[in-house]
């Protein structure tokens, strides 16, 4: 039998060597820290140099072009969420050296809208929850936010309607777009189905489960309610109910998982917008949303959209909503490859305008790319 002291020399090695390495990831960490200091040093100084200049704290093409070049440049082995994130949460933190950047979401904190809103800006910007999407456009509007996240469509369930409507009615401009996968969990204090007597969530949300909701709780009260995560909070409050939201609200709600995974389309997502006062730049892969009525006489839509043929702009989206004040006829809302200071969008929205009884640009902004790619 060999003895204890034969494997010593085999052990010794391994451990200087994983000492060795431990070492240089210090050294390493230290230098990244150095780094990260003089990084946040050059972002106060340009903070001061914007407000001099009047110019916002917030630049997204700016931004963009940051984690654009340096997933092109990825060496790897850190894959690009990855790099992404990292970089998200640096730019963040160095922004809140400028000045805290004010985010309006749909809440409270753990709804989606809000994942995707610290997606976007880091955990460093200050998040303002707002219990309606309309309370989001009415905090940009009064000045207790810079910028809001407000979600715009589903891929099971369509267009978030209210956002459209709101968008219609306020001078508010689009100024980015964000994709969210969305995996919904089933959350209630007890964690046991035979517990539930109501399933609380978002209409969207609902529509979501629709088959999930039909083949295990059939007959069990639905409720909409504002937010996935206004939901949970209901939930931790009786019992007898249970929210649709995510599996990272359940911990913060004192909640259970009863199941998770049940929205009834695996590739579930999400798209939001980013809302702002202020128009943003070109850059170079962007979109622009506008909204246009049309006289109604036979073919008058299909001349409106030849326009953009004409111009070699594709049409990636129409739909059409109800005009409120007039029954029965109908404004359409379309989403375009481009930006409107590109001169074929120029052209095409100084014909389109001659054309329209309206034209009303709600926003050009930098393309969002969906989650993965």
């Amino acid at each position: 039998m060999p003895s204890s002291s034969s494997s010593a020399p085999d052990k010794e090695p391994a451990a200087q060597q994983l000492s060795a390495l431990r070492d240089r990831i210090d050294r390493i960490n230290q230098q990244l820290l150095e780094l990260l200091g003089e990084r946040a040093r050059l972002a106060i100084e340009i903070g001061h140099l914007k407000r001099a200049n009047g110019a916002e704290v917030y630049q997204p093409l700016r931004e963009q072009e940051i984690i654009e070049g340096l997933l092109r440049r990825n060496p790897g082995p850190l894959g690009p969420d990855h790099v992404r994130r990292i970089f998200t949460e640096i730019i963040s933190a160095c922004r809140a050296l400028e000045r805290a950047l004010r985010v309006a979401f749909l809440g409270p904190e753990y709804s989606y809208t809000h994942m995707a809103a610290v997606n976007r800006f880091g955990a460093s910007a200050e998040f303002v929850p707002a219990d309606s999407i309309a309370s989001v456009f009415a905090a940009i509007d009064g000045g207790q936010a810079d910028l809001g996240v407000v979600p715009v469509e589903n891929s099971t369930e369509g267009p978030v309607t209210l956002t459209l409507d709101l968008l219609i009615d306020t001078p508010l401009q689009i100024v980015g777009e964000l994709m969210l996968p969305v995996r919904h969990a089933l959350l209630s204090l007890s964690g046991e189905r035979g517990a539930i007597g109501r399933i609380i969530s978002h209409q969207q949300s609902l529509g979501q489960c629709r088959n999930y909701l039909a083949a295990n709780f059939a007959g069990i009260e639905q409720q909409a309610v504002a937010s996935n995560s206004l939901a949970a909070k209901m939930a931790a409050a009786d019992p007898a109910a249970a929210a649709i939201a995510s599996a990272q609200a359940a911990a913060p709600y004192g909640l259970r998982v009863v199941a998770d995974g049940i929205q009834d389309v695996a590739q579930n997502i999400t798209r939001f917008l980013v809302i702002g006062r202020e128009a943003v730049a070109r850059s170079g892969a962007d979109k622009t949303t506008l909204i246009f009525a049309v006289p109604e006489k036979v073919g008058a839509l299909k001349e409106a959209l030849t326009i953009f043929a004409r111009n070699s702009i594709n049409l990636s989206m129409i739909q059409s909503r109800p005009q409120r004040s007039r029954l029965w006829e109908y404004v359409f809302i379309v989403d375009l490859n481009g930006h409107r200071e590109d001169q074929p969008m120029r052209r095409a929205l100084a014909a389109l305008k001659r054309k329209a009884l309206f034209l009303k640009v709600m926003g050009s902004y930098p393309e969002g790319r969906p989650p993965n790619d």
